[in-house]
């Protein structure tokens, strides 16, 4: 049996193979799914799920995950590497902003390739630009060379390019519609879990000591195990990773495939979806709580360095981030992706007041002298900010269908890193001319904003409506 799109189950077709696959068969003298959307075959009418689609979503999810841990694996330790490379505050902040910054200009030629190339040259091209940006950092285990460091970690850079886009389309393209939610919430949980491993494992391997020498020893641990294991996953996408399955997994996604490729522009694709004011709303207050996000990942180790001097800021900072982890790692990103599957507005709204109502609780207690108060509020904060990465995604979909979700999640993630520069810079200037809670203030005034703009989106729902229309007739 499986779960049909408006949820009641439908036989599996006689004669498929059994264990491989779940297929939904047309009501018989119905009108065919092909015949609706123009004629293409007898192969569109089958709506089959692939088992090999949970593979697929795991690789993607484990490689993007090692991604992110490039990402703020300098930042988690700032003080650390300002002293081993002898450069400013700023120059390692940069090493996190110019994830931002390579994004930006890359977001259209690369949706392109996605759009006309498909998930599987993406998939390697990502994976591949992360183990070569891993081995590249290898060669800048010397205090001068810096600059080394930083072409690895431009190369990681541009490996994001071909990753952040990649969740809803990889949910789409490969699950049931009753599975897209849960999907998308997993691929970009393994983002989110890598930025937690990128906060709690370098101040584990790495010790704060004065030593040049020691210090080099023990980065070349953190970057060798990096580049080891990007360089694995790299070979499982050659060997595992495939383009689509055999058979549309929705009848949302079999409409689309059945489209001749000639009705499909990208730029009027593009077009479409800045005309569309709903997505335009979304696009500002998704970059305006991820922007938040990143300027806060960015930043916290000097937030936390600040208020507990007294204390090891190794131990401090990692105890912190454990307590973060651990409530991350509970699957709540499944939880909202389940959740949002049919309340995509209303959740999308409460989780964007919960985070505000986390970030002024944080604002207002890192500074008390309990550091188990941080533990918790810190914690809170990054479950709730990071639950809204996914349904950012899923409603984005859900607001654009039938345009590329490669486009609308690449034209959310430009906003995100636009706003991210900006917050980054903006909130460590305040901070260092009027304190912390400054600068946590104005993050508190933007989410303020945020939640207020998202209020006013209307739940347009098309992907599920198209569903839920194809199962009518």
């Amino acid at each position: 049996w499986a779960g049909g799109a408006g949820g009641e189950p439908s036989r599996a077709v006689p004669g498929a193979a059994q264990g491989a696959s779940m297929v939904l068969q047309e009501p018989a003298g119905a009108p065919s799914l092909s015949t609706a959307a123009g004629g293409v075959g007898d192969a569109a009418a089958e709506v089959q799920l692939s088992r090999l689609r949970w593979a697929v979503l795991l690789l993607f999810s484990s490689y993007s995950l090692c991604n992110a841990f490039q990402w703020i694996q300098y930042g988690s330790i700032n003080n650390v590497f300002v002293r081993f490379y002898d450069v400013s505050t700023f120059a390692i902040d940069w090493l996190s902003m110019s994830y931002m910054l390579i994004y930006i200009p890359l977001l259209f030629p690369v949706a392109w390739l996605l759009d006309k190339r498909g998930l599987r040259l993406i998939a390697l091209a990502g994976s591949a630009l992360n183990a070569m940006g891993a081995w590249v950092k290898l060669g800048s285990l010397k205090p001068h060379l810096f600059p080394v460091t930083v072409l690895g970690q431009v190369i990681c850079g541009l490996a994001q390019v071909f990753i952040l886009g990649m969740p809803s389309r990889i949910a789409s393209v490969w699950f049931g519609s009753h599975e897209v939610s849960t999907a998308c919430s997993i691929a970009v949980f393994g983002n989110q879990l890598g930025i937690a491993a990128g906060f709690l494992v370098p101040p584990v391997l790495i010790p704060n000591v004065e030593d040049v020498e020691k210090l080099a020893y023990h980065i070349s641990i953190m970057f060798f195990m990096t580049a080891g294991v990007a360089s694995a996953l790299f070979i499982l996408v050659i060997i595992v990773f495939k383009e689509k399955p055999p058979n549309p997994p929705s009848r949302a996604q079999a409409s689309i495939q059945s489209r001749p490729t000639a009705e499909y522009s990208y730029v009027q694709s593009i077009l479409r979806l800045l005309r569309n004011a709903n997505f335009l709303l979304l696009m500002v207050t998704y970059g305006l709580n991820v922007g938040c996000f990143y300027a806060l990942s960015t930043l916290l180790n000097r937030m936390v360095i600040h208020h507990y001097p007294v204390r090891d800021p190794k131990c401090c900072f990692r105890s912190v981030q454990m307590q973060s982890t651990k409530i991350w790692g509970r699957k709540h990103s499944r939880g909202w992706g389940t959740w949002s599957s049919s309340t995509e507005r209303q959740t999308t709204l409460v989780v964007y007041i919960m985070s505000l109502v986390g970030m002024i609780v944080y604002t207002f207690t890192l500074s008390l002298g309990h550091l188990w108060v941080v533990f918790v509020t810190a914690g809170l904060l990054g479950f709730f900010m990071t639950g809204y990465l996914p349904l950012g995604f899923e409603f984005a979909a859900e607001l654009t269908y039938p345009e590329s979700e490669g486009t609308s999640s690449g034209l959310l993630n430009v906003s995100a890193q636009i706003f991210g520069i900006a917050f980054t810079i903006g909130q460590g200037q305040i901070m260092d001319r009027f304190g912390t809670k400054a600068g946590n203030l104005l993050l508190c005034s933007i989410l303020f904003l945020g939640t207020i703009m998202t209020a006013f989106i209307k739940a347009d729902l098309r992907r599920q409506q198209a569903n839920l229309e194809n199962e009518q007739t």
